[in-house]
C-alpha cells in the first residue's frame, strides 16, 4: 500500500471540471502510474501518554519493558520456525526425511540462541512462555507435547532455566493487567521500531484493552 504523503510532501493536484459542474481533486503520486481520487494511508495506532500512580509503578513498568524486549525475539523466532516446520513437514513424505529436517531446525535454534536462553531469569522465562502463546496461538506446553522431538529439545535441553516455570501459562491481556502492560510495551516498541512487529494469533483489540485498563485513571 502506497502512502502518498510518504512519497512526496506536496503531491501534484489536477482539478478537473466535469459536465455536471462537480469538481473532483485527483492526486498524482510519484512512482505511481495511476491518477487517484483517494490516497491509501497506512493504519496508525495512536498511543496515549503513559501515566503511573506512583514512582514504584513506573519502575515496575520499566523493568517489565526491559524483560519483554529481551525475550520477544525468541517468541517471534518460535512462531516463524513453527510455521516453517509445519509447512515443510507437510511436503515431506518420508519419515526419515521429516526427522532429518526437524533436526536441522533444532540445530539452527540451538546454535543461534541456546547460550542466551540459558541465561533467562525465572521472570523472563515466564514472559517468554506467555509471548509464545501470543505469537503461535498455543501454549509452550502444547508445542512440546504435540510437536516433534526437535522442539522438545529446544525447550528442555536448551533452556534448563525453564524447568521451574509453568509451560501452560497463557497470554490474556483482556483479563490480566501484567499481560496488558506487556502488550502496551510491545505496541510502543513496534511503533518506535525497537522491535520488529509480528501479528498475534490471539483475538484481542488493543484499543478496547486500553480503554478497559485505563478507565478511571
Amino acid at each position: 500500500m502506497l502512502n502518498a504523503w510518504s512519497q512526496t510532501k506536496n503531491p501534484e493536484r489536477d482539478t478537473i471540471q466535469e459536465q455536471d459542474t462537480i469538481q473532483k481533486e485527483y492526486f498524482i503520486v510519484v512512482g505511481d502510474t495511476l491518477v487517484r481520487e483517494t490516497i491509501d494511508l497506512d493504519e496508525v495506532l495512536i498511543l496515549g501518554k503513559l501515566k503511573f500512580k506512583s514512582d514504584l509503578d513506573r519502575r515496575k513498568y520499566l523493568i517489565l519493558r526491559r524483560k519483554t524486549r529481551k525475550v520477544y525475539p525468541y517468541a517471534k523466532l518460535a512462531s516463524e520456525r513453527l510455521l516453517e516446520l509445519e509447512s515443510r513437514l507437510d511436503q515431506i513424505k518420508s519419515k526419515r526425511d521429516r526427522k532429518r529436517y526437524t533436526k536441522i531446525v533444532q540445530n539452527y535454534i540451538d546454535d543461534q540462541f541456546s547460550a542466551e536462553l540459558k541465561k533467562l531469569t525465572h521472570t523472563e522465562g515466564q514472559i517468554l512462555v506467555k509471548l509464545v502463546h501470543r505469537q503461535t496461538g498455543v501454549t509452550a506446553y502444547s508445542l512440546i507435547k504435540e510437536l516433534k522431538s526437535g522442539w522438545r529439545a529446544f525447550w528442555y535441553n536448551s533452556t534448563a532455566s525453564l524447568f521451574d516455570i509453568s509451560l501452560k501459562e497463557e497470554y490474556h491481556p483482556e483479563s490480566n493487567q501484567e499481560d496488558y502492560l506487556i502488550e502496551d510495551i510491545l505496541q510502543r516498541s513496534f511503533q518506535s521500531k525497537i522491535l520488529e512487529p509480528q501479528p498475534s494469533l490471539l483475538d484481542f483489540n488493543f484499543h478496547e484493552l486500553t480503554n478497559k485498563w485505563t478507565a478511571g485513571r
